[in-house]
């Protein structure tokens, strides 16, 4: 199966319950995105499911929203673990108790991250009370069932995210002696980005009749869209973009940097520059994050500063310019971020920062939406 997204529908329509709803459009979340579309039907239906789809999709909620609705849907006393998911780093698997969190805020389940951080002592005493979801990298796992044995015998689901990149040797020789441990014919579900004949060989052992979903790359329409890249000096990109800010005009913008601590430097440059400015990042509440979405739409900040992580999901029709003050070290956030402007029916412009470390990003980008930026000068 592929999908299309001409006839995107509303959480709503897709049968959630009314806590989940809350809770991802609380998160700022207003629709489903393609795969979510097609991937959470099949999920309640307890169907098997082979899914691929680009980063940044939307994979991770489309399996956790479902999975939190079927054990809401069939509450039970236990101290045993009723869902697996294996991740297949500990990146990913903080990413994916991130949505559980969000997507579980007014519903009374409990889950459990194996933290990667910490001594495998440390985190045994966790076992001793009720977990309905189980997050883990498969190495990780596994020292905890050596000094533990985990009880698996009432798992009803099991996810392998990112199955693509557990290809390696040791790694699927790591999948196998965990899936030793759990019972068969239970719920299985497989999230992979390229979906190779080789990663339906290595995962069809775990799954019965899946149903395959495959969300395709898309190329974007550039050609009413200004792309430039300024070469600058790590220490010198806030009083570039203060300076393209005063000279251009530029309302409505969204600045993308790495990182929370990075967006609030940045944003205490802005506030002594006299510029109208506000942050969203993940220290922010949900309640101030609405607040900022909320002076942006209503015009009374013109520059919206942003994490892509605290950015993922938010929709802003009026957006006209957008500022990579860091480069995204992954090529197709360039493009997720020239989408935000462009399918709204805007022109828009999206201006780049390029320092001397950030090189390669620009040569990745560049190669994958084959198009030479230009130079831009003030």
């Amino acid at each position: 199966m592929s999908g299309t997204a001409k006839n995107m529908i509303s959480f709503k329509n897709l049968k959630l319950i009314n806590p989940i709803i809350r809770a991802i459009t609380e998160a700022g979340y207003s629709k489903p995105t393609e795969i979510q579309n097609f991937v959470i039907p099949t999920i309640l239906e307890g169907k098997d499911l082979l899914a691929s789809a680009p980063k940044g999709s939307g994979k991770k909620s489309a399996f956790t929203v479902p999975i939190l609705q079927l054990l809401k849907r069939n509450p039970s006393e236990h101290t045993n673990i009723r869902v697996l998911v294996l991740a297949s780093t500990d990146r990913s698997a903080i990413e994916i108790e991130e949505k559980i969190n969000q997507s579980s805020k007014y519903l009374t389940l409990l889950h459990l991250r194996i933290n990667d951080q910490e001594s495998t002592e440390s985190q045994l005493a966790a076992f001793r009370k009720r977990v309905d979801v189980l997050v883990a990298t498969p190495e990780r796992l596994l020292e905890i069932i050596h000094k533990r044995p985990i009880n698996f015998s009432k798992l009803e689901i099991l996810v392998l995210y990112d199955a693509d990149k557990m290809l390696e040797k040791v790694l699927i020789s790591r999948v196998k002696d965990v899936q030793k441990l759990i019972p068969k014919n239970i719920q299985t579900l497989v999230f992979c980005t390229e979906p190779s004949a080789y990663v339906r060989k290595y995962v069809s052992v775990f799954l019965r009749n899946p149903v395959e979903i495959a969300i395709h790359e898309r190329s974007v329409e550039m050609d009413n869209i200004s792309q430039c890249v300024y070469f600058v000096e790590k220490r010198d990109k806030s009083g570039l973009l203060i300076d393209l800010l005063k000279s251009n005009k530029m309302k409505c913008s969204m600045v993308f940097t790495h990182s929370k601590y990075i967006a609030d430097e940045l944003v205490q440059d802005l506030e002594k520059a006299g510029i109208s400015k506000g942050s969203i990042h993940g220290n922010r509440t949900q309640t101030a994050k609405n607040g900022v979405l909320d002076d942006f739409r209503n015009g009374k900040i013109q520059i919206l500063i942003t994490t892509d992580i605290a950015a993922k999901g938010v929709d802003l029709d009026q957006l006209l310019h957008i500022v990579n003050y860091d480069l995204p070290d992954i090529p197709q956030t360039y493009v997720q971020r020239i989408e935000r402007i462009r399918k709204f029916g805007n022109g828009g412009s999206l201006i780049s920062f390029c320092t001397a470390d950030e090189h390669i990003d620009l040569k990745n980008i560049q190669s994958l939406i084959g198009f030479t930026m230009p130079v831009g000068t003030i």
